[in-house]
This record gives C-alpha cells, structure tokens and sequence, in this order.
C-alpha cells in the first residue's frame, strides 16, 4: 500500500509506473472497472506502441509516413469533421471538389471546366482499395447496360495480371465476377497485350492495367495494350475498357514520365484510381477514383440522402470518415503544385536509382527495378548464396530496418525478391546508411552459410 503524507493529495506523488499499474494490471480484454487517469491512460498506450517497428525504417509500405508539420496541425483541426456531412461542413465539402478537380485535370479527363466543379467525375475514399470497389462496380454496370437484360444469364470477368494487389481479388469475390489473372514469367512480371487480347471477350467488363505494381514498382504497357484493344474491337472483336490502377504511380508518373501516354488521352481509359496517401504524400487513407466522363460513371450507382440536410448525392462504399485526410491532401496540392510535385518525385527516382547501382555493383544482388518507373527498387540475391532472401530481410531487422522478401505471383512462384519503397523521409543519408547495412547482412550471412537460414516466410507487404 501506498502512503503519503496527510497534507498532500496523493496524486501529486503518485509515481509514474508504480501505483495502480503495479497492484492492478490494465484488463486487455475487457473494459476495466475503474476510470483511469488520463496521463496514465496515455502513458500506457504511448509505451505499448514503442514496440511497433519505426514507420520510417519501414521500407515495406508504400505508405506515407512523414508530413510538414503544418499539415500535422491542418489535419489534427479536423479529426472531428465528418466527411459526409456536406451540408454541415460546406468549406471541407467544396476542398474535396477540388481535390477530385486536381487529380481529374492531372490524368486528362474530359469536358473539365474551371467555372464548374461538379464537371470532375470522381470522388475521394478511403484509400485505392474503396476507390478500386467503385471502379469495378462502375465497369460492371456499363456491361450490364452493353448487354441489355441477358446480363443475368451470363458471368462477367475482369481481366488482369497475376500481380494485382489482393482488392481487386475481394472486388471479384463480393461482386460476383470471374477473375482471369494473365501468369506472370520467369523474367517477366507485367502483363502483355498479347495475353489480354487473348483473355477478353464479351463477358469481360474490363482490363485492369497496373501503373507501378507493388511486386516490382514496373509500369504496365497501357499504351500498348489500349492499341491492342483498340484493333481487336476494330477487327469486330469485343469493344472493352480499360481500367487503370494508378495506386502506386499516379502521382509519380506526371511528374517524372510526363509524355508517357497511359490516362485519358487514351480514349479505351474509362477510369483511374489513385491513393493520396502513397505517393500523393498524405498520411493514411486517402484514396481518389476518377472517370473519364459522367457517361462512365452508372446514374444507378448513385444515391441521394436528404437526412443530414440538403441533397447530397453519394457514391461512395464509406458513408461516415473524418474529413482530416481530405485536408491534409488539399494543403499538399497547395504547397507543392506541379513544381513541387515534380522536384519531390525527381529527387525520390534519383535516390532510388543511386541504391540500385549500388547494389548491382555489389555484385551481391540482380536489380529488377531500378527505381526509374516510380521511386521503387526491386532486387534478388545473384548466383547461389547459401541463404535466401527471406534471410537477408531477417537480418537487416536487427538494424531496425524492415526491408520485405516475398515469392512473386502466379507464373513466377519460384522468384524470390526485396524491396525497397523510397518514400519523402528516406533521405539520401538514410540510403547510404541502408546500403551499409546490407551490406553487413549479407557479410555476416555469408560467414554463417549454409545453416544461417530463417525459413519463416514474411507476409506480402502492401
């Protein structure tokens, strides 16, 4: 038991990690009976949560984890407002417009004018993966209107690589659809036009191209497979869309590739999606999904609640989600603008690349992506090591760093590969030292071989 002076209140020497903690451990699966302090309660979490792994030495996620602290405060002043409630938070409403404007003006989408936001097509969620739900169920409902009322006799498909993220996976399995992966090769981890063409017919509701896919950061040849769509349906084959996920890509590749053609100045494009909180440089979750007109975006997906006050017209999976996310994209958009944007993206590649050389010319490792498409450098041990790559990422977390192995998708199970997601945060300094310490892994892994393995396989990291 705790004593203390009569005089004075016993919360003013109640210790730091004694007293009710010690005598009375936190319940961790039920609601404790008592109410706790609020310092203590914060203390608590606070000291759970040093045992996660650092967010900037997280080299697995595409995910932002550092922003201007200008934009740390915009987005804590608006933890409390509700997304949906436009009629309530009309100033948070119109800042959403015109952030579905700017990345509709960034991809090229039609009949946009300045004197009229509602003229973008689009919307933000959470992240890409509500944004790819909306996508998919845009496609599915033009097929349906293509086929008339057959569409219930027959099973539409989506077809696309092996290497989707696993959202277009759950989009198929909730929504009824067929999906035909197209395999990946050996030394091949995009899909090509060939197979699409080969894969489509009248049942497919679309094509999804990838735009940096998360295995290896590659391009997809949108182009190319648009061409190839476009000259089958001339040849009287099926007339089918395009959908491009842009989650990784779409705010690199303006930037970085600006002539590259993959958005909707290729007319087969019907829509984009793209997660603000990748390389759109907003924390967790903000996601866009933008079409290339209102003719592609299906009257019946949309409804309309007059319950909050006023007619709010709503396509989103999500109905309640604070509008902070919304925020912190919109002072980007303004802090940065295409200059920015551009001297960011530039600055990641040229970090990116530097790692890949270097590690080509360790002579330790084959580089798959340089870091030239987007900021991502994909790599696998050369030669025969005597230990894998799963070891080589078991290693480099005792340096703190989380690098991830994983096996490639269908067609190449056999690969095994790291990689490493430049991300604004990871500086130049910061690659010096990663380089290094990979280096030291891969010294004290080959001292250790053949019985240094860690044959626990990791999750794929999104």
């Amino acid at each position: 038991m705790t004593h203390s002076h009569p005089s004075v209140p016993a919360h003013a020497i109640a210790p730091a990690y004694t007293g009710r903690m010690f005598t009375s451990p936190v319940p961790a699966l039920r609601l404790p009976d008592d109410p706790m302090d609020p310092q203590a309660a914060y203390r608590f979490i606070h000291d759970e949560l040093m045992l996660d792994g650092s967010s900037r030495l997280n080299l697995a996620t595409f995910v932002t984890t550092w922003m201007d602290p200008e934009a740390s405060a915009l987005m804590a002043e608006s933890f409390d407002k509700n997304m949906i409630d436009k009629d309530e938070y009309p100033a948070t409403a119109a800042i959403e417009q015109r952030c579905v404007c700017m990345v509709a003006d960034l991809f090229h989408a039609e009949n946009l004018r300045d004197d009229d936001p509602a003229s973008a097509i689009g919307v933000s969620t959470v992240g890409s993966s509500e944004a790819v739900m909306l996508g998919g169920l845009a496609l599915k409902w033009r097929w349906r209107q293509r086929v008339g009322e057959d569409w219930k006799n027959r099973t539409p498909n989506l077809v696309m690589g092996s290497n989707v993220q696993v959202v277009w996976e759950k989009f198929c399995r909730y929504f009824d659809v067929e999906p035909r992966y197209l395999p990946m090769g050996e030394d091949r981890y995009v899909i090509t036009p060939e197979q699409v063409v080969d894969a489509v017919d009248e049942n497919t509701i679309g094509v999804v191209a990838i735009l940096g896919t998360t295995y290896t950061g590659e391009l997809e040849p949108v182009e190319q497979i648009c061409a190839a769509l476009d000259k089958l349906a001339a040849g009287g084959g099926p007339d089918v869309p395009v959908h491009v996920d842009a989650a990784s890509g779409g705010f690199v590749v303006p930037f970085v590739h600006p002539d590259l053609k993959w958005d909707f100045r290729l007319p087969r494009v019907v829509s984009i999606n793209v997660s603000g909180h990748k390389y759109g440089l907003t924390y967790p979750g903000i996601g866009f999904v933008v079409w290339r007109n209102a003719d592609h975006l299906p009257e019946e997906l949309v409804f309309r609640v007059n319950y909050l006050g006023g007619d709010m017209p709503t396509f989103t999976l999500n109905f309640s989600r604070p509008g902070n996310q919304v925020v912190g994209q919109y002072y980007n958009f303004l802090r940065l603008g295409r200059a920015g944007y551009t001297e960011v993206m530039r600055a990641l590649s040229d970090t990116a690349r530097w790692l890949s050389h270097q590690l080509a010319d360790s002579g330790h490792f084959e580089v798959i992506s340089d870091g030239s498409a987007i900021p991502v450098v994909s790599f696998r041990l050369a030669g025969e090591r005597g230990y894998t790559e799963f070891d080589v990422s078991h290693e480099l977390r005792t340096f703190g760093w989380q690098v991830p192995a994983y096996t490639m998708p269908e067609g190449a199970e056999d690969v095994a590969v790291l990689r490493v997601v430049v991300r604004e945060g990871l500086s130049a300094d910061l690659a010096r030292a990663l380089f290094d310490d990979i280096m030291k892994s891969v010294t004290t892994l080959d001292r250790l071989k053949p019985a240094g393995h860690f044959d626990d396989q990791q999750h794929f990291s999104h």
